[in-house]
């Protein structure tokens, strides 16, 4: 079953009892104090949106008991804080130790593996929506060496994002960038906790990445893995521009829209599932790669 998403952008009190979410939330405008529960064992992110939101220690441990992912935002609605289980599998500190004790050769060419399919995946949406050739993105990607030493994933980046939104002129993707810069960091902010969050389930550290090594990042792993699904919220972006074209501030209808990020269909292997549950088997198949049992990672295919 896929885990929900929620999000609670007013003023409220969050608590749990009976192994319910239990959320009291204010009064605003014309709506008045409601209460809603959601059953625990139901959630996969939760995001905190408002900086009058107050929640319990009890309800704290009982998301991260269940593996949930607790994102906080700051008072211009980015999201800034991630919180996630300390223990997330049985054999964790034997996974601990594979990944350690990965060589340098493996981690080259998983992160080899990890660009060529972002570079298709990017060329495979520019062709859903613009019908752009890309058969130099795609000898691009057939020509990435192991750890990427010549940058293709630069050089197809820069291709990409001239391309992706044709009707704003000059776009830079940057975090401090303009409209719709806004957006992409939002969702990519989700889609960082859904990959950590299933790092962690895997039994992985989601700090130690196979390429990203900033000393300051605490989620270098889940930088790296998360790559080849930044397409998929590229997508949803730019289906969400479409629907509020003349919005440009992270509205709550804006918001909703991104916050489905964990349920969007990918495709590894033929067979079609949630993002979420997607992410489940990469990091599982990256679990395999570093215990040796495997040397291919299974990442979706657009």
């Amino acid at each position: 079953m896929i885990k929900r998403t929620l999000c609670f952008s007013n003023p409220a009190y969050l608590s749990t009892k009976n192994r319910q979410l239990v959320a009291r939330i204010e009064q605003v405008g014309d709506q008045p104090e409601r209460t809603a529960t959601v059953p625990i064992e139901d959630i996969g992110v939760v995001l905190l949106d408002c900086q009058q939101i107050t929640i319990t220690h009890g309800l704290l441990s009982a998301l991260i008991d269940n593996n949930a992912s607790v994102i906080t935002c700051n008072d211009r609605h980015m999201p800034v804080g991630l919180l996630l289980p300390l223990e997330g599998h049985t054999v964790q500190s034997e996974r601990f130790q594979d990944q350690l004790n990965a060589s340098l050769p493996l981690r080259k060419q998983l992160w080899q593996q990890t660009v060529q399919q972002k570079i298709l995946n990017q060329a495979a949406l520019l062709r859903q929506l613009h019908h752009i050739e890309t058969g130099n993105m795609q000898q691009w990607a057939a020509e990435v060496r192991s750890g990427d030493s010549t940058n293709l994933e630069g050089r197809a980046a820069a291709f990409y994002w001239s391309q992706l939104l044709p009707t704003i002129e000059d776009f830079t993707r940057g975090r401090d960038g303009i409209y719709p810069n806004n957006l992409f960091n939002y969702a990519y902010a989700i889609l960082r906790a859904v990959i950590a969050r299933a790092l962690v389930s895997s039994g992985l550290l989601p700090t130690l990445g196979i390429h990203h090594h900033n000393r300051y990042n605490a989620y270098c792993l889940a930088d790296d893995i998360m790559e080849p699904y930044r397409p998929y919220a590229d997508l949803l972006v730019v289906q969400t521009m479409q629907q509020f074209p003349d919005t440009l501030d992270l509205t709550t209808d804006l918001k909703r829209c991104l916050l489905t990020v964990p349920t969007l269909e990918v495709r590894i292997s033929g067979q079609r599932s949630p993002l979420m549950v997607a992410a489940s088997q990469t990091t599982a198949s990256l679990a395999r790669c570093f215990s040796g049992e495997s040397r291919r990672l299974s990442y979706p295919e657009m």
